[in-house]
């Protein structure tokens, strides 16, 4: 290990020629994520509404027991743009924290869309075009998602409607510019152009919104398109597995650095930049006994991981998706409009749930100024200003880095940077001017949530 060396980088030669699929190595029951299951009692107009729109090609490699899933070469080259990202030690901030720990972190910024999303996108709609698609809709939270697939619409050939959460289309403006700059058209959500969005608004007038409603009614749309379909940017199987190229660089990297992670930490929103990052060092943590713990950090304001409950529900508002199984805190769930939004899913990913379900990694939940405050200590050490998303996962890599520093004990933090912040200075803004709120889910909340869930298991059998 080279002790001063700062950046870890790899030649775009080196972008992996695979994604990695964690089905082949899992060690649990895999019921509920391999397949989803319809509603109870559906009529079969409603079941056949609910039938799975994804492209063969890549929903069967997303459930199938390969191991490696080799990339087309058109995404492949797509990645390559940009690819590999930097693995970069975080010597200022090991030094503000006096801290005995080494803290690595792999940085998904540094492309045009600004965040990891680009990874799936790309893939996404390489597949959906070559399937015969001709529009894609999709909800999107803070934005992140919706950008990047814009963008790899407008890179692949493919018309783009994207429902942003209402509270989020009003905070960052510039994302929704960004998406209209590459031809999508753009919907605060909960909207009036959709049943779902009209309903809700009926209900709830001045509802901020949440990516269930947003996804529920870009379904809606979707069905209304001729040639259109719903892509998804998180918690599904394909796109956990569209995310691996994180890891899979980031394990080459620390063997250069000559370490292994003793922690990997990421933000939890419904799983994806999670899953990217870890998915690839669980397989090398079964494979050579490491006792590398995974740790999710998640919103106190949307906390599915730590105060859910693992059962089947459903992915949108309106109960139009099959269920999977997951940590849910109910798809009526409405979280209060933190600026992380892309952290404020009722769900987790079934993959990443069964992991938690089973004890193979770890969940914590923090507050929104804790989370800014760990953001604010990353810029000004690191002259980089992560997204509020990722400033959950440098809370958590703080707190395991004070934890080193109390217990003098070596450790070594690995975290992903999910995107950069710089669309979300007003944020920071609120934290600095000290404005910016806490927010809690309550008990009552998460209780009246948990009690609309689909009633397709005996009582308690899905607590």
């Amino acid at each position: 290990m080279k002790a001063n060396r700062n950046q870890y980088l790899l030649d775009e030669s080196d972008v992996p020629t695979h994604w990695y699929n964690i089905l082949a190595d899992l060690d649990v029951p895999t019921e509920g994520v391999r397949r989803a299951r319809p509603a109870p009692s559906a009529p079969t107009a409603a079941a056949e509404r609910q039938a799975p729109n994804i492209p063969l090609s890549m929903y069967r490699d997303s459930v199938g027991g390969r191991r490696h899933v080799e990339i087309p070469d058109e995404v492949r080259r797509q990645y390559q743009r940009w690819r590999p990202t930097p693995l970069v030690r975080a010597h200022a901030l090991e030094r503000a924290l006096d801290t005995p720990a080494h803290i690595y972190y792999k940085y998904e910024g540094a492309n045009a869309a600004g965040s990891h999303k680009l990874n799936s996108a790309l893939a996404q709609a390489y597949y959906y075009k070559k399937a015969g698609v001709q529009e894609l809709t999709t909800g999107t939270g803070a934005g992140q998602w919706g950008t990047a697939l814009a963008m790899a619409c407008q890179a692949i050939g493919l018309g783009c409607t994207v429902f942003m959460v209402r509270c989020s289309f009003e905070q960052k403006p510039y994302r929704r510019v960004l998406m209209e700059l590459n031809g999508a058209r753009v919907i605060p959500s909960p909207s009036g152009t959709t049943e779902a969005g009209r309903a809700l608004l009926a209900a709830s007038p001045d509802s901020e919104g949440s990516l269930s409603i947003a996804n529920a009614e870009a379904i809606e749309h979707a069905r209304s398109v001729t040639g259109g379909r719903f892509a998804v940017g998180s918690g599904e199987n394909h796109v956990l597995l569209h995310q691996t190229v994180i890891g899979e660089e980031a394990l080459r990297q620390m063997e250069m650095a000559g370490e292994f992670p003793d922690v990997v930490i990421a933000s939890m929103g419904a799983g994806s930049n999670f899953a990217g990052l870890a998915f690839p060092f669980y397989r090398e943590k079964l494979r050579t006994g490491a006792d590398t713990r995974l740790v999710a950090v998640e919103p106190e304001a949307c906390p599915k991981m730590t105060r859910g409950r693992y059962a089947w529900d459903y992915n949108d508002y309106s109960g139009t998706t099959p269920m999977t199984k997951m940590y849910t805190l109910g798809h009526t769930y409405v979280a209060p409009g933190v600026h992380a939004g892309g952290l404020r899913y009722h769900g987790a990913a079934p993959l990443v749930s069964l992991l938690h379900r089973h004890g193979r990694m770890e969940a914590v939940a923090v507050g929104q100024n804790a989370a800014f405050e760990a953001g604010a200590l990353f810029a000004r050490t690191e002259n980089l200003v992560p997204a509020p998303e990722s400033a959950h996962a440098v809370r958590g890599v703080i707190d395991e880095a004070v934890r080193a520093r109390e217990e003098r004990r070596a450790t070594v933090i690995l975290c992903n940077i999910s995107g950069h912040g710089m669309l979300d200075l007003s944020a920071y803004d609120q934290y600095l001017a000290g404005t910016l709120k806490d927010h809690t889910a309550t008990d009552e909340q998460i209780a009246a949530s948990l009690a609309a869930l689909p009633d397709v298991e005996p009582a308690g059998a899905a607590s």
